[in-house]
């Protein structure tokens, strides 16, 4: 094993919208010597953030895909991946969390522990990434970093420890007290100002520093494996090294979330927050990742983080750059340099590896090779995102990342013939790029749909179809992705009979549907299960599959909107087959026609998208904002006040959110926003379904 992976990080920048996450990985970059100037977002010097180098990021001042960069600090490599606060951009943050070993979770002092900030923590916990907090901001008014440190344990239910406490706060913030070293940290020495002064903790703040580092070493020395410490404490003698070294692990166990403080704005905090991920995330040794083996039943195999193994790497996230295709990888295992040949196991064809670079945000540096732990990008390759490249002697296949459904769609037509070729090359493109953003042509109208998680979402895209491909399209109404369910159980007997001359068709099923339940209250109901209880060779084993292929095509559309029945269990206990007329064909048919039999029988709903909606403003204007979401079907879950500031969660239907933020800017006078994402599917009340159904029917006797 080389030095250079103990030393090197793979570390993630989230965070809510707006907690200065671009900010903080501007003065990242800076202090690194990786730019000689910041710059900020919304930049007035009209160059915009390094890391947003997409037009539209710098115009909207927000983060649309996430960038990476390789920087040095104190000898150690990082590669750091900034990615996008907004909810429809949840791809980014999910394939970036899939490749990091661990993560800088940004936090505003003043907003704290916010919705998205609890999106991007159910990530983290999905791919088990240890992460350290930051609370940015402390410079504003109203900052609290004590109360966010609560808030990480009340709302995410991280064991937070304060790693640091302030030095005055708002506009009278100086600097922070260092915990570990017992130090007072200023950040005006050099002659830029941008230098670390060490001094002794002023008299004032010694005994709250001695007490919070009394919480510090108690909670470290409640995690597993930390036995030296305890003892070390009752020696009242803990060397710093010993802390360092237990903080780590816990840390890396997900059993601590140490927090750190400061302003990136004003440069404060930012040199211990590099520290801190030095000495607290983790390196690719430290993390055990896995593959699939194809060749052996999906067995899982332990990638070894070593150079000289067989190499093993994943395509995290396609970008269409000027110079063709340009695909992230992540190398787990061994080491690939130019001319090698690498195996895609998904397309099952080999490649050479043609230009390899280390990416800086939009700029890039040609390399020979790229070793274990590494973030490179390969140039001109053929793949999807998420595909698995590996040494042609193997055949595995990294897990891939969770990818949520969509839940709006649009329908999209270009305005000419050249128009429609430039819209689909840039669809090709968009679909291979973001597994969130699907589009398909409608049968019935001859329409093309784009779907995706929001309305930013698809407006972004549409807008890159017009900016990057030429592509001028009209743009139809949005439209929801409902769902249809059943209430309660129903049971089928279905018996197909086709007589033509020779062998006909002869398949009957029987058995019962009924809605599935959860076995976990905090994940939901699964979509669709089969059970098969057919005693005595009712129906033969080989024709059972052929019925639950039957019963998964009923469910892809059901009678009322025409949408995907979900929370299904169809239980097959009975049936009769003939030993020349009965076949696969007979046997789906049976099953397809007996769903549909039961469906109506089982009370069938309509389910539609409820979006979690948190809605930021002043105060004064609580009441306007209430009124807006009752008017919207919508149920109040939280209101909260704090410095003048109201922040008020719901539950809306997505169906009534559209348009919402032209609305609530007029009864707020512009000074309220809001974010959404998707919380559940929940049942349409009755006026709204019948009214629904009729639009439904409407539309097939337009159609016919």
């Amino acid at each position: 094993m080389t030095h250079d992976l103990l030393g090197m990080r793979n570390i993630g920048i989230s965070a809510h919208i707006d907690s200065g996450k671009t900010t903080l990985s501007e003065r990242i970059l800076y202090y690194c010597n990786k730019i000689h100037a910041i710059h900020e977002v919304r930049g007035k010097d009209g160059v915009g953030a390094t890391m947003d180098s997409m037009e539209l990021e710098r115009e909207r001042g927000i983060t649309i895909a996430s960038a990476a960069t390789n920087v040095m600090w104190k000898g150690h490599e990082i590669n750091v991946i900034d990615t996008p606060g907004h909810v429809d951009f949840t791809i980014e943050v999910e394939r970036s969390l899939r490749v990091l070993d661990g993560a800088i979770l940004v936090l505003c002092s003043v907003g704290g522990v916010q919705s998205q900030s609890i999106t991007v923590d159910r990530q983290m916990k999905r791919y088990h990434v240890p992460r350290i907090a930051f609370v940015n901001k402390c410079d504003r008014t109203g900052a609290n970093p004590y109360r966010v440190k609560d808030q990480l344990i009340e709302k995410l239910g991280l064991n937070a420890v304060m790693m640091e406490i302030p030095i005055g706060l708002e506009d009278k913030l100086e600097g922070v007290v260092d915990l570990v070293n017992m130090k007072a940290l200023y950040f005006d020495a050099g002659p830029s100002g941008d230098g670390v002064r060490e001094e002794e903790i002023p008299a004032d703040l010694l005994d709250e520093a001695n007490e919070k580092r009394e919480e510090l070493l108690d909670a470290v020395s409640m995690c597993s494996g930390n036995d030296a410490l305890m003892e070390a404490m009752l020696e009242e003698d803990v060397p710093v090294d010993l802390l360092k070294e237990c903080i780590r692990r816990a840390t890396i166990n997900l059993e601590l979330c140490p927090v750190f403080m400061g302003s990136a704005y004003k440069n404060k905090g930012i040199q211990p927050l590099l520290d801190g991920v030095i000495d607290y995330l983790p390196n690719p040794t430290d993390v055990e990742n896995k593959a699939l083996d194809l060749d052996n039943n999906e067995k899982e195999v332990v990638l070894e983080s070593k150079e000289d193994a067989k190499p093993v790497i994943l395509a995290f996230k396609l970008e269409d750059g000027q110079y063709g295709q340009l695909t992230y990888i992540r190398v787990y295992q061994g080491k690939i340099k130019k001319g090698d040949t690498l195996y895609n196991t998904r397309s099952k064809k080999k490649f050479l590896v043609g230009r390899l670079v280390k990416m800086h945000a939009s700029t890039m540096e040609d390399i020979s090779e790229a070793g274990c732990g590494e973030i490179a990008a390969l140039f001109g390759v053929d793949c999807a995102s998420g595909d698995t490249f590996c040494d042609p002697s193997l055949n595995y296949s990294m897990t891939s990342m969770f990818v949520p459904n969509p839940v709006i769609s649009l329908a999209i037509t270009p305005v000419d013939k050249k128009a429609a070729d430039n819209m689909a090359k840039a669809l090709n493109r968009f679909t291979k790029e973001d597994p969130t953003f699907q589009t398909y042509v409608d049968p019935e109208s001859n329409q093309t749909i784009i779907k995706g998680m929001g309305e930013l979402h698809l407006d972004v895209y549409i807008e890159r179809m017009k900016r990057e491909y030429k592509a001028e399209v009209t743009v139809g109404q949005p439209e929801v992705a409902y769902r249809e369910a059943i209430s309660q159980r129903a049971d089928f007997n279905y018996t197909h009979k086709k007589q033509t001359g020779g062998s006909g068709q002869y398949a009957r099923v029987a058995g019962y549907i009924e809605p599935t339940v959860s076995e976990n209250p905090d994940e939901p109901a699964p979509d669709y299960v089969f059970v098969d209880e057919v005693k005595g060779g009712a129906i033969p084993t080989e024709y059972i599959p052929s019925c639950d292929k039957g019963f998964q095509t009923a469910v892809k559309k059901g009678s009322q909107l025409g949408f995907p029945v979900i929370g299904v269990k169809v239980c097959v206990n009975d049936g009769a087959w003939h030993p020349v007329d009965s076949s696969d064909m007979a046997f789906q048919t049976a099953a397809l026609n007996a769903f549909r039999e039961a469906y109506e029988k089982a009370k069938p709903v309509i389910l539609e998208p409820i979006m979690k909606v948190e809605v930021e403003g002043p105060s004064e204007f609580q009441g306007n904002i209430f009124g807006s979401i009752n008017q919207r079907r919508g149920m109040i879950i939280s209101s909260t006040e704090d410095n003048n500031q109201c922040t008020v969660i719901a539950e809306v239907p997505l169906a009534e959110m559209f348009g919402y933020s032209t609305v609530l800017r007029s009864l707020t006078q512009g000074k309220a926003e809001f974010t959404m994402e998707v919380a559940k599917y929940g049942r349409v009340p009755m006026g709204v379904a019948e009214e629904l159904k009729k639009k439904y029917e409407e539309k097939k006797k337009n159609q016919k």
